[in-house]
């Protein structure tokens, strides 16, 4: 039972939803940004659970999974000097002011 499938896929779908509720509820960038990064490992987890059990070539999930961790990365750093550059500006990171920063 603890090596399934299933086991994997309930795993990853409970941390994209809360994931996604972060994202949705939390008024902090930091916390969005943690957020994001959960759901992003919920599709690494469930690459790699079809690789382990459904996918012929062992690679292509690992493959997909570093590429992930990659953009994750990427967008980890673009989003800290986005969130440094609206406190320097705002004096908060609330997401609510960052309307303020519009045209």
């Amino acid at each position: 039972m603890i090596n399934s499938l299933h086991t994997y896929l309930y795993i990853a779908i409970l941390l994209f939803v809360v994931g996604l509720y972060g994202v949705l509820a939390r008024r902090s960038l930091i916390a969005v940004l943690i957020s994001v990064e959960l759901m992003l490992n919920a599709a690494s987890i469930n690459f790699m659970a079809f690789n382990r059990f459904l996918a012929p070539d062992p690679a292509v999930g690992q493959i997909f999974t570093l590429f992930i961790m990659a953009v994750a990365a990427a967008e980890a750093a673009i989003a800290l000097s986005i969130i440094i550059a609206v406190y320097r500006k705002l004096k908060s990171i609330n997401v609510e002011q960052v309307n303020e920063l519009r045209g």
